[in-house]
């Protein structure tokens, strides 16, 4: 994790302290129920809560000296707690294993992580869609292959947007659930020294649901399907970045990122307003991405288990949630205070002489009576001259001077096919789709 990119509630939720915190939750809510099933006393339990209400420091360089004897931290935690607690603390964890207490503490972790991100999620849709209405008929120009294509409006662009993170926002909250699941199985998962009803109880005060059945370990499907969901997310950050660094080159400039006083974007040009935050926003998505691969190869383990998911586990935890709830909001803010330049918008739209209207003069001359061959010649050739112009010429003005052309459209039907108001007159349908 690069504390440059993270956030402190996110962060919190991956501290050593936070971590040894559910893993005693999990330690005495299991204690707890197996006193009330009669398999330890019940003054266990009493002792553990009663220390816990003093609301104890967790002392992490003393839990970590012990690991650094017994190799093994789990026992590390409960040799320090023991030692807080006296004789009772030697009824934790009674039938149990390490896995256990770790991928509970795991799913804890992720599920806290999921709100905060979901949260994430619904202020980037509201700005998006503040956005989108705000620039609901603010003409523009689409592009396919990078290439002027037919007019669309920014609002268009900004709605896609909304309705894609929408579909992330319901992925995240399916992992989240597949994610937050208990297993409190014990010993390759066949619960012969810990009674189910301690894993229900377990789940129902952590909030978790079961894990159905557990080998020594929770199924690591859960963990690939949660990380790709993530690398999804970050995919889509990345398309709306590259997009806003498209239009902020020097050559469109249709839209840029907010440029705040006294920020400079160039040790040696002073000119350049660079769009840093999409960029950087870029780089975000490819790592978060990149975490996705080691998660899926982790569901491969050995038998009932196996550690080699556990390095990369405390690798891809932490650094994919915090990298994420990092981008999430810049997009966020990018989005809220993204510059956008409708006058240079027109511009560009009228940049290549009327060539975005040359569709409809295509169908206009099919639906005359000529040959679908024949009607794609005649705009082409036109079209080639404006675009060989450089825009210089208009295509309506040769339009109007081609033969073939008028003898099949009158010039008030030919001037009618350039109509910019045509191309949005859906704009309200696909907004009532995407919004309602």
């Amino acid at each position: 994790m690069v504390p440059r990119y993270a956030r402190p509630p996110m962060s919190a939720i991956w501290e050593p302290e936070a971590r040894y915190r559910i893993w005693f939750e999990i330690e005495a809510h299991a204690t707890e129920k197996l006193g009330e099933l009669g398999v330890v006393p019940k003054s266990a339990a009493k002792a553990l809560w009663d220390w816990w209400a003093t609301d104890p420091k967790i002392d992490v360089p003393a839990i970590d000296a012990i690991e650094a004897v017994t190799k093994h931290d789990v026992i590390a935690f409960l040799t320090w707690v023991a030692e807080q607690v006296g004789d009772e603390a030697r009824f934790m964890h009674q039938g149990m294993t390490s896995s256990d207490v770790l991928d509970t503490t795991l799913a804890v972790q992720l599920a806290r992580a999921s709100d905060i991100l979901l949260e994430d999620l619904d202020l980037l849709l509201a700005a998006i869609r503040r956005r989108a209405e705000e620039h609901k008929y603010t003409p523009t120009i689409g592009r396919s292959h990078g290439i002027h294509a037919e007019p669309v409006t920014f609002g268009l662009k900004l709605a896609q947007a909304y309705a894609e993170f929408a579909r992330c926002r319901k992925r995240l909250v399916a992992a989240r659930e597949e994610i937050a699941t208990c297993a409190i199985s014990g010993a390759v998962g066949t619960f012969a020294n810990v009674d189910p009803a301690v894993e229900e109880h377990v789940a129902e005060r952590l909030g978790l649901a079961i894990e159905p059945i557990s080998t020594q370990v929770i199924p690591r499907d859960r963990h690939a399907m949660f990380f790709a969901t993530l690398a999804v997310i970050a995919g889509s950050i990345e398309r709306v970045a590259v997009e806003v660094r498209h239009l902020q080159r020097t050559e469109v400039l249709e839209a840029e990122e907010y440029f705040s006083p006294g920020q400079k974007g160039s040790s040696a040009m002073p000119h350049k307003r660079n769009p840093i935050l999409t960029e950087n926003l870029t780089g975000q998505a490819r790592m978060i991405r990149a975490y996705a691969l080691p998660a899926l190869e982790n569901v491969a383990l050995w038998h009932e288990r196996d550690i080699s998911h556990s390095s990369v586990e405390r690798f891809i935890g932490p650094d994919a949630t915090i990298t994420l709830d990092f981008a999430l909001a810049r997009l966020t803010g990018v989005i809220d205070k993204l510059l956008v330049y409708p006058e240079r918008m027109q511009k560009n739209l009228d940049r290549m002489g009327g060539l975005v209207h040359s569709q409809r003069v295509l169908l206009a001359l099919t639906q005359a009576g000529v040959s679908r061959e024949n009607a794609y010649a005649i705009v082409q050739r036109n079209a080639m001259k404006v675009w060989e112009s450089d825009g210089e010429l208009a295509l309506l003005d040769l339009l109007k001077q081609d033969a073939e052309v008028t003898a099949a459209l009158s010039e008030a039907e030919l001037e009618e096919k350039f109509d910019l108001e045509y191309h949005f007159r859906q704009v309200d349908q696909v907004f009532e789709r995407v919004f309602d």
